[in-house]
């Protein structure tokens, strides 16, 4: 298995990581899912039949939380691994009537264009892949693709403006996943792997090219640039947060 320090881009190695060990990886979870599912709950609830985007979707993890929270959404999964998309069709089996998956590059402009704009579009652990340029502007494509009214809500690793900031990260980062460790396995082998997979980027900001994470302040100055309206900071945990506004 590839570690992420010889990982130069996002492979089905790299994939099939994030599958195992992703649910254990990102801290307090179940607290983040909440907070977007609330701020979803923002976006749709004068529509009957909303269409909700994520970009990214991972292992589906998301997907199956927001179909289950709104029952008449309609989903539209976007991931570029094959891996990761067969994961989400699987386990959103229950709600494949709503779901629709594709492939797509998240650094692409061909699919910034929709012929039914989404109420909401969601990101989790992905738009740091995006360089500061990258990020500016996907935050103007995405507000335009937006229809009137939807939101934006982004939850992904920060960059921490200070090396004090990057130490305390760290650290808070190793907690999070020591506690989902003992908690869930009575034991600290995701603590173990954590370390092993050098998956800790605080620790190790400088081991690869994929994670270019940017700081809260421009993530929200981007989004306000872009547009977007009531932007604000709704959770934070070991420089992981949750971001967003409305157009």
């Amino acid at each position: 298995m590839q570690t992420k320090q010889s990982t130069q881009s996002w492979s089905e190695e790299t994939s099939a990581s994030f599958i195992a060990y992703g649910r254990f990886f990102n801290p307090e979870r179940e607290r983040q899912f909440d907070v977007i599912g609330d701020l979803v709950g923002a976006a749709v609830e004068r529509e009957s039949t909303p269409l909700i985007v994520e970009l990214c979707c991972g292992a589906g993890d998301l997907a199956v939380f927001l179909l289950g929270k709104f029952p008449t959404a309609r989903y539209v999964a976007l991931d570029g691994s094959a891996a990761m998309l067969a994961e989400t069709t699987r386990q959103c089996a229950p709600f494949r009537d709503r779901l629709t998956t594709q492939t797509f590059d998240l650094g692409s402009d061909d699919w910034r264009w929709m012929r039914e704009q989404p109420r909401v579009i969601v990101s989790s652990l992905a738009v740091h892949h995006l360089d500061g340029n990258g990020k500016r502007k996907l935050f103007r494509d995405l507000h335009c693709l937006l229809k009137p009214g939807g939101a934006f809500v982004l939850a992904d690793i920060m960059r921490p403006a200070s090396e004090a900031g990057f130490a305390l990260a760290a650290e808070a980062y190793e907690r999070a996943v020591a506690m989902r460790s003992l908690e869930e396995l009575g034991d600290l082998s995701m603590l173990d792997k954590l370390r092993e997979l050098r998956w800790n980027y605080f620790r190790y900001p400088d081991d690869d090219a994929i994670d270019q994470p940017s700081t809260i302040k421009e993530h929200l100055a981007w989004l306000e640039e872009a547009g977007f309206r009531g932007v604000d900071l709704y959770w934070a945990l070991a420089s992981h947060a949750i971001v967003s506004g409305t157009k």
